[in-house]
């Protein structure tokens, strides 16, 4: 059994994490903040980074306890979409009544909202009786959803995999793959679609949550056409305490040769993971480090 590691998503900008970083960590408030950066290197960087020394690289978040990566893109920029969303759940229990939940979660989406794009309109829906999706100013979607206190109790922020287009009714396999993959990993609800919605057939899920390294996710089947899948512009970076625990989801979740690169890799559904030493940072302060990292497909810690 693999060591348990911890795991956190990574979203991809084309030069301007700084600017989202004080975005994000300004939304969403309270306990919101900066934790820590790192840059480019100075100098021995690939012609196609030169641009970049010096320059931000990743900005670490926590967006009130919720560990999130923003990364300035050195080559090409993947643009996100919605196949990779982030719940987030106002549940009452949480807060002194339902109406500071509620007025908690519309004053959230009228921030992210701001120069975004409203994907479903917030309004009351059979599943919630508030709820909205909303893909904000950079092109990253958000579902604010008034938690029903009756129901089991899930973190505010979870990172949600909707399954469409070339991986339609695929949740259900997915989610059995990870979990069979990463230790303290448990399946929490599953609601299947009553009868075929669109694409979505029987035995697929309109909602199902699940944990991974006690992690807690959410994964659906799309009940409309998808034109688009899950690619680089999110990704889950997997913090590993050493070689052996990294060869082991290297060799469990890579499944597209030519996605390996600097510790990055696709699993069967397209799903990007970096699998990396929980010391990177450390390990990139050495002479040369980026340089070497830049050669490598599976990450050799000895190697940097």
């Amino acid at each position: 059994m693999a060591q348990s590691a911890s795991i956190t998503p990574n979203l991809w900008f084309p030069g301007n994490a700084a600017e989202a970083a004080e975005f994000y960590v300004t939304s969403f408030g309270g306990a919101s903040e900066l934790i820590e950066t790192a840059h480019y290197p100075d100098t021995d960087l690939p012609e196609f980074q030169q641009h970049l020394a010096g320059k931000l690289l990743t900005a670490e978040l926590s967006l009130r306890g919720y560990s999130l990566t923003l990364m300035n893109a050195g080559q090409e920029s993947f643009s996100p979409n919605p196949s990779i969303s982030f719940m987030l759940n106002f549940d009452p229990l949480n807060y002194p009544d339902s109406t500071a939940a509620r007025q908690d979660l519309d004053e959230l989406w009228v921030k992210l909202a701001d120069g975004g794009e409203i994907l479903m309109p917030l309004d009351r829906y059979p599943f919630s009786e508030h709820y909205g999706w909303v893909q904000d100013r950079y092109g990253f979607s958000w579902q604010l959803l008034l938690t029903d206190p009756a129901g089991d109790p899930r973190p505010f922020i979870m990172p949600a995999f909707m399954f469409g287009g070339p991986n339609q009714n695929r949740a259900v396999e997915a989610v059995d793959h990870w979990t069979q993959i990463f230790p303290d990993s448990t399946i929490g609800q599953r609601v299947y679609y009553p009868e075929p919605v669109g694409p979505a057939t029987d035995g697929s899920v309109m909602f199902s949550d699940f944990q991974l390294t006690q992690q807690w996710f959410v994964a659906m089947d799309a009940g409309v056409d998808q034109d688009f899948t899950f690619n680089e512009a999110v990704s889950l970076a997997v913090a590993c305490a050493d070689q052996s625990t990294i060869d082991r989801y290297w060799r469990e979740l890579s499944a597209v040769e030519e996605a390996e690169v600097c510790g990055w890799c696709q699993d069967q559904f397209g799903v990007s993971w970096q699998i990396v030493p929980d010391n990177i940072a450390e390990l990139l302060q050495r002479p040369n480090a980026h340089q070497r990292m830049m050669n490598m497909k599976k990450l050799i810690i000895e190697d940097f």
